[in-house]
């Protein structure tokens, strides 16, 4: 029925609440810069949001959207990108896992994961390219499916636009070499994920941690996590 699974990761295989996360994801960065010295670390935050924003409007096809991030970061940000790039990884390497206090797996996505695995689907890791794939890494540790040999994971390293550009499910399907209509999205998010059926990708609407901001996208499928496994497994 299908040659390509893409699946979310915050809210779908993990269970996270982004709006819980984020800040002390931050506060943890911020926190990190006044410990180190740099001037202006009580702008970071703020700087970081800015960028992000420009990142994921940007739809310059040349760019990646790590390069949006840093061209637009670098522009107002004090410090020289030899240096501060030097503080971002080590931020993703030591502080950020220790942020795993703050989410935990769901019950049931390691053992859907296998199942699929050993099954002839290509799978994508399909989160919000606005992180770097370190950060996207640790979270799919977080889950229990961070050893799973996956097709894809898109991250602002490998991607050129950010949901919910339609085009950035295009690019997925230009990756892995799949047509879109032989395509699943799974996710939590209607505005973020079910945009994928814009490009002819059939959608599962994941309810557990549902976000719903009104963006009037209807799934062809719904439902709670358990209803996803079972669904899965008769595909």
């Amino acid at each position: 029925m299908f040659e390509a699974l893409l699946f979310d990761l915050d809210g779908t295989l993990l269970n996270i609440d982004m709006d819980y996360f984020l800040p002390r994801y931050f506060e943890r960065m911020a926190l990190m810069a006044r410990d180190h010295g740099y001037q202006g670390a009580d702008r970071l935050v703020e700087q970081i949001w800015s960028s992000t924003e420009k990142m994921i409007a940007n739809t310059d096809p040349d760019k990646t959207n790590e390069e949006v991030f840093f061209e637009d970061f670098y522009q107002l940000w004090p410090h020289p990108p030899e240096e501060f790039s030097r503080f971002f990884d080590t931020f993703y390497q030591d502080e950020f896992p220790q942020l795993n206090v703050f989410c935990q797996p769901f019950a049931g996505v390691q053992q859907m994961m296998e199942n699929l695995f050993e099954r002839d689907f290509k799978i994508v890791i399909a989160t919000n390219s606005v992180f770097p794939l370190t950060a996207i890494k640790h979270r799919l540790d977080w889950a229990g499916v961070g050893h799973f040999d996956y097709d894809l994971i898109t991250s602002y390293e490998n991607m050129h636009y950010c949901k919910p550009h339609p085009d950035y499910y295009k690019e997925i399907c230009n990756v892995i070499g799949v047509k879109a209509d032989n395509c699943l999205m799974i996710g939590n998010d209607t505005g973020e994920d079910l945009v994928a059926g814009k490009i002819g990708m059939k959608t599962f609407l994941v309810k557990d941690r549902l976000i719903d901001k009104g963006a009037g996208l209807h799934a062809d499928w719904q439902g709670e996590l358990q209803q996803l496994f079972h669904f899965l497994k008769n595909i």
